[in-house]
């Protein structure tokens, strides 16, 4: 299973568009793409998705700018994955064999671990500043 660069990138802007909206402010695309290393180019059409998905607003004008649909602890990797790269792991349908229907149900238990996990982190939690998590081994 692998992400697409389009998902990374929309969690990135997301994350920031969470931060204004601690902020009570607007993001605008020349600082989210310099502040998170996003291609402005593809910042637009990302964007532009985000906003037909009901993920973002926006506002035109010189006073204007993009901001979350709704409150950043209402949004989590799953609603930003599905939106943007559609089901978070596919396998093929193929059940046929002895073991096809087996490994169809493990891979399905593995999709639906994802998606469980996935929908318990919002962009709250993706957007905290400050100091970086500390990991112990």
């Amino acid at each position: 299973m692998k992400l697409s660069v389009k998902v990374e990138y929309a969690c990135r802007v997301l994350a920031h568009m969470a931060r204004m909206h601690a902020k009570g402010e607007l993001a605008h695309i020349e600082a989210m793409a310099e502040e998170e290393a996003v291609p402005p180019n593809y910042m637009v059409q990302i964007l532009g998705e985000l906003r037909e998905g009901g993920l973002i607003t926006s506002r035109r004008g010189k006073q204007g700018g993009y901001k979350l649909a709704r409150q950043p602890e209402l949004i989590t990797l799953f609603d930003i994955v599905r939106l943007i790269d559609g089901a978070m792991l596919e396998f093929g349908s193929g059940k046929q064999g002895q073991s096809g229907r087996r490994v169809a149900a493990a891979w399905g238990e593995v999709r639906d671990a994802m998606e469980a996990q996935a929908r318990t982190i919002t962009l709250d939690k993706l957007a905290l500043s400050g100091a970086e998590p500390m990991y112990y081994i």
